[in-house]
């Protein structure tokens, strides 16, 4: 089938650059198809998903807030899929659709690609959402000393004990001891601020915000203010898509200093 047409779907969706890097990889592999995104409401997820049953749609990646929401419209789940309850990738294959997610192998690479030690650490995890049980799981294979989760809607975050029994759940505003905190909530897509009050966490931590667009959040910013490591979750997004590329085409793209440049380029 020519020109295959593959689509990222989320809400909010602008900030996403997934059709620029796919399709720079696309060219790159002179495969025949195009990558686009599209921003859709809950109620319109079913319709979607027939889409691509029907092959109008080869595959796509999921993003806030529809990585759960996907789930009872597919046939399988892939391992890790299934164990974080968190699909960022589908693919069609024998006639079945298959969730798989590849945030987990994304945000394990990325920290491993940036040298960051995390085994015997304390980590604090804002939010509850799509993203948190694949940095939950990864984390753990990483061996850290304990994971505290604190979600603006504290019921959202006592859930992710039915998968994950030893977690910590704070209430939100509450800032516990840690040596490297994770932004893993949509605060920051549009400027927002957090309105946390860090001053008391001490320095030389770990501040990690999931989001890569824009590139220095105002979460971010705070944190290199007070004196701590930043780091983006640019990386995450590279490793993560890289994985999806490798699942729809059967090879891993080049990630490369051209790669690098045309994302900057935004």
């Amino acid at each position: 089938m020519k020109n295959k047409k593959y689509l990222v779907i989320g809400n909010p969706i602008s900030h996403s650059l997934s059709p620029k890097l796919q399709n720079h990889w696309l060219k790159e592999n002179k495969i025949d198809a195009i990558y686009d995104k599209i921003k859709l409401e809950s109620n319109e997820i079913k319709n979607f998903i027939d889409d691509i049953k029907q092959q109008h749609v080869a595959g796509c990646n999921v993003t806030v807030p529809f990585k759960k929401e996907v789930i009872p419209f597919l046939d399988e789940l892939s391992l890790e899929a299934n164990l974080t309850q968190s699909v960022n990738t589908i693919i069609f294959k024998n006639g079945n659709l298959i969730g798989h997610n590849t945030d987990v192998v994304g945000f394990d690479r990325a920290i491993k690609s940036l040298n960051l030690k995390m085994e015997g650490k304390k980590i604090f995890v804002l939010g509850a959402g799509g993203v948190v049980p694949s940095i939950i799981y990864a984390l753990k294979k990483m061996n850290v000393f304990e994971i505290t989760v604190s979600n603006r809607t504290r019921q959202k975050a006592e859930k992710l004990i039915e998968n994950f029994k030893d977690l910590k759940i704070v209430n939100w505003g509450d800032i516990v001891d840690f040596d490297v905190i994770i932004n893993a909530t949509s605060l920051g897509l549009n400027n927002e601020f957090i309105n946390l009050d860090f001053s008391k966490a001490g320095t030389n931590k770990l501040f990690y915000d999931v989001i890569y667009n824009p590139k220095e959040t105002n979460f971010l910013k705070e944190g290199k203010k007070l004196g701590n490591k930043i780091e983006n979750g640019r990386l995450m997004f590279i490793y993560q898509a890289s994985e999806a590329f490798k699942l729809w085409h059967g090879i891993y793209p080049q990630i490369d200093a051209k790669m690098f440049k045309i994302l900057d380029n935004d």
